[in-house]
């Protein structure tokens, strides 16, 4: 019992750590966190745009700076995380839904082997993923392996809009993609 409680105490401040790095003190002041884990900042109060590049789970390469000018849904995904699955359907719903509006959708396997992640993709989405088994990707922009799934929506600027650490559902992520599209195309 006392690993347990130990392992409970170690895994409880590893989440408030990384909800804590998400943002620096000048972000918390003028950005929203909702009750259910959803970060959002306003366009103005947006920092520099992360780099995001890397193999693709499929073969060659990407990088998320060639979509500037679109809005970008990062999901962070493992075929060995059940919340993944649950929520494979919904990303893809969102996805048909807002790809003709300007959004584009790119998933990040972390912690996986390129087989078993291949294997979890098929039928599911068809949107590409960047492989990225060392969660490097993921840690870069305060994504620790352990809160996966989580979903990061890029303004059309490249800089992060809205953070969501849990498995999302379509109508849920839907209407935020949806505002970010709108408010991006609304200051052009």
């Amino acid at each position: 019992m006392t690993a347990r409680r130990w392992t409970a105490g170690l895994l409880a401040t590893v989440a408030a750590v990384a909800l804590v790095g998400c943002t620096s003190q000048s972000q918390e002041k003028t950005c929203t966190t909702t009750t259910d884990g959803i970060f959002e900042c306003a366009p103005d109060q947006r920092s520099a745009p992360p780099k995001i590049a890397g193999e693709l789970l499929a073969g060659g390469s990407y990088d998320v700076s060639q979509a500037r000018g679109q809005v970008v849904v990062l999901n962070f995904w493992g075929s060995w995380c059940a919340p993944c699955r649950a929520e494979a359907d919904d990303l893809e719903g969102a996805y048909q839904a807002t790809k003709s509006s300007g959004v584009t959708f790119l998933g990040i396997n972390v912690q996986d082997q390129r087989d078993k992640a291949k294997a979890f993709e098929e039928g599911r989405v068809t949107y590409p993923s960047l492989f990225d088994p060392a969660s490097k990707l993921a840690l870069a922009l305060d994504i620790p392996p352990n809160t996966v799934p989580a979903t990061v929506v890029l303004d059309r600027q490249g800089r992060i809009a809205v953070v969501i650490r849990a498995a999302v559902k379509q109508e849920g992520l839907q209407p935020i993609v949806e505002r970010i599209v709108t408010e991006q195309a609304a200051s052009r």
